[in-house]
């Protein structure tokens, strides 16, 4: 299965049988991201939740209501 990275353009190709491309196949709202991307991505989201300035919104938290 071709795929084509949402961030950078790349083409890979995965193995048809893979659970990434099962997914990708079944659910098309999901998007490929390649490995180059997926890991600038986590070292960037790491050093921005260091400064302590950064919150995720996945749930609601006590600290959050008071705002």
């Amino acid at each position: 299965m071709r795929v084509k990275c949402v961030i950078c353009d790349t083409v890979n190709d995965l193995d048809d049988n893979s659970p990434l491309a099962k997914k990708l196949r079944n659910r098309p709202i999901h998007t490929y991201m390649c490995e180059p991307c997926r890991e600038r991505i986590t070292i960037k989201t790491e050093q921005r939740l260091a400064t302590g300035n950064f919150r995720l919104f996945r749930t609601s938290s006590p600290i959050d209501e008071d705002f």
